[in-house]
C-alpha cells in the first residue's frame, strides 16, 4: 500500500509536504512497515477513508485515540522520539496510501488533474498549520483532510467547496427563507484556507464561479440551493474594528448572516490569525489591522462568534 522509499519523496511534493518534513518521513517509512500492528491499521484507516467514496459523510470517522494509544504509548504511560514522530506523521502515510484510489475517483469524475492536484495538497497547509503552532512536524487536524481524500470537498480557486446537506449545515435559516424545501436538500459549505492570498472580492467572485462549473459539470446529478458559511470571518462585531473596503466585510457582505450569537468561540479567531489557540491574549501582538480588532476587543472583556451565513446560489 505504501510507495517505495525511493518513490516516496516525489509523492509527498505532489502533496505540497514541506521540504522540512520529507527526510524523516522517509527515514521513518521503514519503521512503519515493520510494525505489524501500525500496518494493519494503516490499512483500515484507508479503508475507512475511501469507503462510500464520494458520498456524504460516507468515509468512517478519523481514528485519533487508537493512533495516540499506539504510538505515543499512552496505554504503558511511555513512549520513545521515533514512535512518538510517526504518529504524528501516521495521516500522511494514510493519505499516500490512499492516494491512487481517489485519483482513480476524481479521473472517473472527470475532475481536471490541477483541482485534484491542488485540493489534495491540502495536506501540506496543514503540515505547515502544525509545524506554526506546536514547532514540529505533523498533521493538523487529519479528520478534516478525509473530506478531501473522500470527493466531498474540493479547491477551487481562493475557496474550498464541501458538498453538503441542508440539515447538517443550515437547516433553520434556509428552509425559513425558502432556500431549501426539506433538510435533504444539497447546499455548498465554503471554506476559507489560510496560507493562499488575499481575501479579495476578485478572488471570491472567481472562485464561485468556478464551483458554480464544476459542479454542474463534475457531478451534475446533484443541486445546490446555497452556499453557506460557518466562521468567525462572520462575526458583524469585526465592522467596528475593519474599514468598509476591508476583504473581510466585503466577505461577510456575500451572506444573509444569522443574528443569533450562540456561545462565544474566542479561541476561533485566535488560532487562526495568530497560529494558536491557546496563547494568552495579554500578549496577541498588534502588528496588522486583524490582529489588532481581535486582541483588543478580547483585551476589552468582548468575546467572538462563530457567524452563520448563507446566500442563494443561481439554478445551473
Amino acid at each position: 500500500m505504501l510507495p517505495d522509499a525511493d518513490d516516496l519523496p516525489e509523492i509527498l511534493l505532489d502533496l505540497a509536504v514541506p521540504h522540512e518534513d520529507i527526510n524523516e518521513l522517509v527515514a521513518l517509512r521503514s519503521l512503519l512497515s515493520c510494525d505489524s500492528a501500525a500496518m494493519r491499521l494503516l490499512e483500515e484507516c484507508v479503508e475507512g477513508l475511501v469507503r462510500n467514496m464520494g458520498e456524504i459523510g460516507g468515509a468512517a470517522p478519523w481514528p485519533d485515540d487508537r493512533i495516540a494509544e499506539l504510538f505515543t504509548g499512552r496505554a504503558e504511560g511511555r513512549a520513545d522520539g521515533a514512535s512518538a514522530a510517526l504518529g504524528r506523521y501516521f495521516a500522511v502515510y494514510v493519505y499516500v496510501a490512499a492516494l491512487s484510489r481517489v485519483r482513480a475517483h476524481h479521473h472517473a469524475l472527470g475532475v481536471p488533474p490541477e483541482v485534484s492536484r491542488r485540493t489534495l495538497a491540502d495536506v501540506g497547509r496543514h503540515m505547515a498549520l502544525h509545524r506554526r503552532r506546536h514547532g514540529q512536524g505533523g498533521v493538523q487536524a487529519p479528520w478534516w483532510l478525509a473530506l478531501h481524500f473522500h470527493g466531498e470537498l474540493f479547491q477551487l480557486g481562493r475557496l474550498q467547496f464541501q458538498r453538503a446537506r441542508v440539515r447538517e449545515q443550515a437547516a433553520g435559516p434556509l428552509t425559513a427563507t425558502g432556500l431549501a424545501s426539506d433538510a435533504d436538500a444539497m447546499c455548498l459549505s465554503v471554506h476559507i484556507p489560510d496560507f493562499h492570498g488575499p481575501l479579495s472580492p476578485a478572488a471570491c467572485d472567481r472562485s464561485l464561479a468556478l464551483a458554480l462549473d464544476f459542479f454542474a459539470r463534475h457531478i451534475p446529478g446533484e443541486r445546490y440551493t446555497a452556499g453557506v458559511c460557518h466562521s468567525w470571518l462572520l462575526d458583524p462585531q469585526l465592522k467596528r474594528y475593519l474599514g468598509a473596503d476591508s476583504n473581510i466585510v466585503r466577505f461577510q457582505e456575500r451572506f444573509r448572516i444569522a443574528p443569533e450569537a450562540g456561545e462565544p468561540a474566542d479561541t476561533q479567531p485566535v488560532q487562526f490569525v495568530f497560529g494558536n489557540p491557546d496563547l494568552p491574549v495579554a500578549e496577541l501582538p498588534r502588528r496588522t489591522t486583524v490582529e489588532r480588532a481581535v486582541g483588543d476587543h478580547l483585551r476589552a472583556g468582548g468575546h467572538w462568534y462563530i457567524g452563520h451565513g448563507w446566500f442563494p446560489l443561481p439554478p445551473v
